[in-house]
């Protein structure tokens, strides 16, 4: 499994969109075996290619802040979970979410600077 997380500075980015770039984890037996950087798109990431490019290496899971609906129903469309409300350090994160103690807020962000999100 390999999960995603906006990342600014070692840390949850809390607006996937506009995040400096996202950490993907690589997951084996709830256990991290490898990370990697993958630079944020220019732009408003539910009108990027982000989702797609997500998809494409495999994750399933993305970890983050907050989000609009039209950000989070782009990644379910890819195919890609996401745990809204997270924060803090993203490895801690990580363990804590394979650890089962962190679970999605049900909160969407309703305040964008990138224009009208549907």
């Amino acid at each position: 499994m390999k999960i995603a997380i906006p990342t600014r500075d070692g840390r949850i980015d809390d607006h996937f969109g506009h995040c400096h770039h996202y950490t993907i984890y690589t997951i084996e037996d709830k256990k991290i075996i490898a990370s990697e950087e993958l630079p944020s798109p220019e732009g408003c990431g539910c009108k990027s290619s982000i989702a797609a490019d997500l998809q494409q290496m495999g994750v399933e899971v993305m970890l983050a802040g907050n989000m609009g609906d039209g950000a989070l129903n782009k990644l379910a469309m890819h195919g890609i979970k996401v745990i809204r409300g997270c924060k803090g350090d993203i490895e801690v994160a990580v363990r804590s979410y394979l650890a089962g103690f962190i679970l999605d807020t049900g909160i969407s962000c309703n305040h964008h600077e990138c224009g009208e999100h549907k």
